[in-house]
């Protein structure tokens, strides 16, 4: 009964007092190292997949506003509608950047942990204040399912959170500046 990324299977797991054979333990792992760096793959996918959702709802919304026509011309040539298009490729294109400056330092396999977070927080943020830009730019349409724009929003909204919130990855970051953890 989800509204957003139904694709995906959602469930709880509880485990108490679990107890594991030395065999079954991670192998040159100690705490939660080993586990954390699966989690840290799934956000580099985070820091691209949320541009490529951004992406499309921009791509919708300045098709939508060349062809919407209101007062005897098309919204885009209103000038708060092309400011608000400007912003949101402007901050498309910095979380391209960020997300290729990240994909480089990964290629090199010097990218630290921190700088996923960066990165994780910082497209899953954009990518959903864009998609809520350019629902808005669609005016009622953009609730249909006519236009992608309300899918990506609310799978953008599950994805602000998942693999880390954002207040979790925000304290990730505070802690790499600071070298004071906040969380603990």
């Amino acid at each position: 009964k989800k509204l957003s990324l139904r694709a995906s299977v959602t469930s709880e797991l509880v485990l108490d007092d679990v107890r594991l054979p030395a065999d079954a333990v991670l192998p040159g792992v100690v705490g939660l190292r080993g586990p954390l760096s699966c989690l840290n793959e799934a956000r580099y996918g985070i820091v691209f997949g949320t541009l490529g959702a951004a992406r499309d709802c921009l791509e919708t919304a300045i098709d939508y506003s060349v062809n919407r026509v209101q007062f005897d011309r098309p919204i885009a040539g209103f000038q708060l509608t092309q400011k608000k298009l400007a912003d949101m490729t402007l901050e498309l294109g910095k979380g391209m950047l960020l997300a290729l400056h990240l994909g480089r330092l990964k290629d090199q396999h010097v990218i630290r942990s921190e700088q996923v977070s960066v990165g994780k927080l910082n497209n899953a943020r954009e990518a959903l204040a864009i998609a809520r830009e350019c629902r808005n730019i669609l005016g009622g349409n953009g609730i249909t399912l006519e236009y992608p724009v309300i899918r990506h929003m609310n799978n953008l909204e599950s994805v602000f959170t998942y693999e880390g919130t954002n207040e979790m990855h925000t304290l990730v970051v505070g802690e790499a500046l600071t070298g004071i953890p906040a969380y603990r």
